[in-house]
C-alpha cells in the first residue's frame, strides 16, 4: 500500500546453546568413584541431592546475584556510632544456608564415621554456584584443628562452629545458635612472610590479651571469630578475637575498608585495625605459625578442592556449548579440533579432581591417626596446592574461549569463572611458598619424600611412561645445589607423577594413557588442545559433557 512501508523481520535468532540447568553437578564419574573408593561412599545420596540443586536455575541466580550486589561496608550507623557492619544481598545468605545446613564448614569435625572429611570434600566440590561464599565456610571448616590447641577454647566454641545451622548477625558468640570463623593474617610489610607481623599482644591480669595493629587482609568480615597472629611477649602467638564481646558490645575491630578485588567478589575482604581488641591465646606464647599452620593446611585443601571444582564447571560449560552448537556443517562436539581441545580439557579436570579426592581420603585418615597418610598428606598437599591451582586460570581461559564471543559476555558466567581462578594459587601461600613449602617439609621430615614415592610406586609396572617419570622425578634431588632455584620444576614434576599414579591405578584408562601420553612424555604443546594423534578421545569428551533434563 502506498505511504505505508512494510516492516521487515530483520534476522531470526536460531543455533543457541540452551541453558546449563536441570542437571546434577554431582554427576561426574571421578568424583563419585573417588568419594567410594576413599571412604566417603555412605554420602552419596546426599552429595547427589547437592549436585541437583547446584544444577538448577534458582542456585546459579544465586550465584550469579550474590556477585552482582557484592557486600556493602557500613562504618556507621545513621546517628554516627560506630557499628562496622557488613551488608550481604539475600542471595549470599541463601548459598550459605545451602552451605553450612549440608556440614560444607565444620561438620565433618563431629562425625565419627569413615571418610566424614573426604563426604565433606565431595560436597564442597559439587556446591560450586558461587566461589565466594566458600572462603567463610572453608575457614570455618580450618578452624577446629587449630582452636584444639586450647582445650578450653575448643570446648566451648568447637560445638558451634561445627554445627549446620547459619545464624547470621553480630552478636555475642556464645548466644549464637551457630557460629563461622575467619583468618586474619596478613599485613602490609609482610604478605606471606607472616614472622614480619608488627600487631602486639598485651597480656591482661584475668588472662586475655589486647591486640594494637593492622591487618592488611582479614576474609568474611562478619564471621563471629577470627584466629590471628600477634608479638606476644614470649614471640609470634596465635589468638582467637570475637568480633563481639561477652557482653554484648563491640569488640574494637575497626573496619577500615573492603578490597576491591579481581574476582570473588561476592566474599567480603577487608582492612582492619585493632585498637586494643581483646583476645583469647590459642596455644602456647611463640608458637603462632605452628598453632595456625593447622588452619592453612586444611585451607590448602580447599584451595585444590575449588581449582578442581572450577576445572570441572569450565569443561562441563564447554562440552555443553559444543554438543549443542552447530559451525562449518556441523556441532562443535564432532569436530577433530574441538575434540582434541575439550578432551585436554576434561583430562586436566579429571587429574586435579582424583588428586583432591586421594588428598581428602589422607586428611580423614590422618585425622584418626595414620602416621603414613599424614605423611603422604604432607607433600601430596604441598604439590598438589603448587601446580593444581597453577594450572585452574589457563584452563578456565580455554574453556572460555570454547564458548567463543558467548563466553565473553557476563551472562554466560564464564568470565566470572575466569576472574576467580587465580586466587586459589595466591591464597594460603603463592607459587613460590607452595613451592618452598615441599623443599622444607622434606628437609625436616625426609620420610615424607619416601611416604610419597611409596604412593606413586603403587603403580610400578603398570605404565613404563610413569616409571620413567618417577625415576626422573627421583633424581631432580640428586643436584642440592641448585636445588631451591628448581623448587617449582620439582614440585611440578612432583604433582604430575602423583596425578598420572591415581589415574593410573584408579581413572579410566583413557584418560591415564592420554595423560600419561601428554603430561609425561613431552608429546603435547604448549596449550590446550594439543594431545598426540592415536588416543581414545570418545569416552574422555563423553565423561565431561553433562546430562540436562
Amino acid at each position: 500500500m502506498t505511504g505505508i512501508r512494510e516492516r521487515r523481520v530483520t534476522h531470526e535468532v536460531f543455533n543457541q546453546v540452551p541453558p546449563l540447568a536441570g542437571h546434577d553437578v554431582a554427576d561426574d564419574a571421578v568424583l563419585l568413584d573417588g568419594l567410594a573408593r576413599e571412604g566417603g561412599g555412605w554420602a552419596g545420596p546426599e552429595v547427589r541431592a547437592l549436585g541437583r540443586l547446584a544444577g538448577t536455575e534458582q542456585a546459579q541466580e544465586w550465584g550469579r546475584l550474590a556477585n552482582e550486589h557484592p557486600p556493602v561496608l557500613r562504618t556507621h550507623d545513621r546517628y554516627g556510632h560506630r557499628i562496622d557492619e557488613v551488608e550481604f544481598h539475600p542471595a549470599w545468605h541463601e548459598l550459605m544456608t545451602v552451605a553450612v545446613t549440608h556440614g560444607l564448614h565444620g561438620s565433618a569435625w563431629a562425625d565419627s564415621r569413615e571418610g566424614a572429611h573426604v563426604a565433606r570434600a565431595a560436597k564442597f566440590y559439587t556446591w560450586r554456584v558461587d566461589a565466594g561464599h566458600g572462603c567463610p565456610v572453608s575457614m570455618t571448616y580450618a578452624a577446629v584443628p587449630a582452636l584444639r590447641q586450647s582445650p578450653e577454647l575448643a570446648a566451648q566454641y568447637e560445638p558451634l562452629l561445627v554445627k549446620p545451622e547459619y545464624d547470621f548477625g553480630l552478636r555475642a558468640p556464645l548466644t549464637k545458635g551457630a557460629l563461622l570463623a575467619g583468618m586474619s593474617m596478613t599485613e602490609k610489610q609482610g604478605g606471606s612472610d607472616v614472622r614480619a607481623n608488627t600487631t602486639q599482644a598485651s597480656p591482661q591480669p584475668d588472662g586475655t590479651y589486647r591486640l594494637v595493629g593492622h591487618k592488611w587482609f582479614t576474609s568474611a568480615p562478619m564471621c563471629d571469630v577470627f584466629l590471628t597472629l600477634a608479638q606476644a611477649p614470649g614471640g609470634l602467638t596465635c589468638f582467637l578475637v570475637p568480633r563481639v564481646l561477652p557482653d554484648g558490645t563491640l569488640n574494637p575491630l575497626r573496619l577500615m575498608r573492603l578490597k576491591e578485588k579481581l574476582g570473588n567478589r561476592s566474599n567480603a575482604s577487608s582492612e582492619v585495625e585493632y585498637e586494643n581488641a581483646l583476645a583469647w591465646r590459642v596455644g602456647d606464647e611463640g608458637r603462632g605459625v605452628r598453632t595456625i599452620i593447622e588452619m592453612v593446611n586444611m585451607t590448602r585443601l580447599d584451595c585444590v578442592i575449588g581449582a578442581a571444582s572450577g576445572m570441572r564447571h569450565g569443561v562441563t560449560a564447554a562440552a555443553h556449548h559444543a554438543a549443542h552448537r552447530k559451525a562449518f556443517g556441523g556441532y562443535l562436539i564432532d569436530q577433530p579440533l574441538m575434540r582434541n581441545v575439550l578432551a585436554d580439557l576434561a583430562i586436566e579436570s579429571e587429574a586435579a579432581t582424583i588428586t583432591m579426592l586421594r588428598l581428602a581420603g589422607a586428611t580423614d585418615r590422618s585425622v584418626r591417626g595414620d602416621a603414613a597418610e599424614t605423611a603422604v598428606k604432607r607433600l601430596g598437599l604441598a604439590v598438589s596446592k603448587y601446580w593444581i591451582t597453577k594450572r585452574w586460570p589457563a584452563h578456565a581461559a580455554e574453556a572460555l574461549e570454547c564458548l567463543g564471543g558467548n563466553g565473553y559476555v557476563e551472562e554466560s558466567g564464564m568470565p566470572r569463572l575466569f576472574r576467580e581462578s587465580p586466587l586459589n594459587s595466591i591464597w594460603e601461600g603463592s607459587g613460590n611458598v607452595a613451592a618452598l613449602d615441599l623443599l622444607r617439609a622434606i628437609l625436616r621430615q625426609p620420610q615424607t619424600l619416601d611416604a610419597f614415592f611409596g604412593e606413586v610406586e603403587l603403580a610400578r609396572g603398570a605404565d613404563k611412561r610413569l616409571d620413567e617419570a618417577v625415576q626422573d622425578a627421583k633424581d631432580s634431588f640428586t643436584d642440592t645445589a641448585t636445588i631451591e632455584f628448581r623448587a617449582r620444576r620439582v614440585a611440578e614434576r612432583l604433582a604430575l607423577v602423583l596425578q598420572a599414579s591415581l589415574l593410573v591405578r584408579h581413572g579410566h584408562p583413557a584418560v591415564a594413557d592420554a595423560f600419561c601420553a601428554s603430561r609425561l612424555t613431552g608429546d603435547w604443546g604448549s596449550a590446550f588442545g594439543t594431545l598426540p594423534p592415536g588416543l581414545d578421545l570418545s569416552p574422555i569428551i563423553d565423561r565431561a559433557t553433562p546430562k540436562v533434563g
